[in-house]
């Protein structure tokens, strides 16, 4: 469940959420399915906090907990944490334009041992640039540059404990069928320097939303494949504005 507000007390606006860089403070919460190449599934929710100092400064927090079923584990996953902040905003009849840098942190909380977290700290900073093919089509792709440190886990051999550091290209493709539905289109591309040896890796994000109330209702499904890892994950989430 996903509780939204605009911080502009001067002016009600509608919620358009199918622009990403429109900024409002939200509390959401989506269960997930995700099925790794190995046989391992993992089960559980992720809830995810936005709070906006205003229309264009953000931070996020995102908690997952995660049931392993093939360690039989539950418990906190890897924690992520975001600063999203809009430089440039034209958002008129004749031009959309919008330029929004952000900071990137997922700490390794969740466990390595039980298969619940990655033992690794992730960093990434970029931005996104925003602009409309059509009235109905808006497209935000991103730059980023991204490092994973060391694993700290005992479980691998320090001989075999690389950092990684890379970029990463995102679409961020925003499309609006009506009113009260749109669709998030994302192939990302990521490529990481690894001991000397670069390598690729493909996934994706589709993302079906459907406004049930304007302005106060939310529900939406996700389907999120990594076609290099042959893994994937499925989620479902309300989102309740305010």
């Amino acid at each position: 469940i996903c509780f939204a507000q605009n911080d502009d007390i001067d002016t009600q606006q509608d919620v358009d959420a199918s622009n990403p860089t429109n900024l409002y403070t939200q509390v959401n919460t989506q269960f997930e399915y995700t099925s790794l190449k190995d046989g391992t599934n993992l089960y559980g929710f992720r809830g995810n906090i936005q709070y906006t100092f205003n229309p264009n400064n953000l931070v996020l927090a995102e908690i997952p907990v995660l049931q392993n079923a093939a360690t039989n584990a539950f418990g906190l996953g890897d924690v992520r944490i975001r600063y999203f902040t809009v430089v440039q905003r034209e958002m008129t009849a004749e031009k959309f334009n919008v330029i929004a840098p952000f900071l990137d942190i997922t700490l390794p909380t969740g466990n390595f041992e039980d298969g619940l977290g990655t033992s690794s700290f992730v960093l990434s900073a970029g931005s996104v640039y925003g602009f409309a093919l059509s009235k109905k089509i808006l497209m935000f792709p991103g730059l980023s540059v991204l490092h994973i440190t060391k694993p700290s886990t005992d479980l691998i051999p320090d001989a075999f404990k690389f950092s990684s550091t890379g970029f990463v290209t995102q679409a961020n493709i925003s499309v609006s069928f009506n009113q009260n539905w749109f669709l998030f289109v994302n192939p990302i591309f990521t490529y990481l320097n690894t001991d000397g040896e670069w390598n690729d890796n493909w996934s994706g994000e589709f993302n079906l939303n459907h406004m049930i109330i304007p302005n106060k209702l939310k529900a939406n499904i996700g389907y999120f494949p990594n076609f290099t890892n042959e893994a994937s994950t499925i989620r479902f989430g309300t989102t309740f504005f305010l």
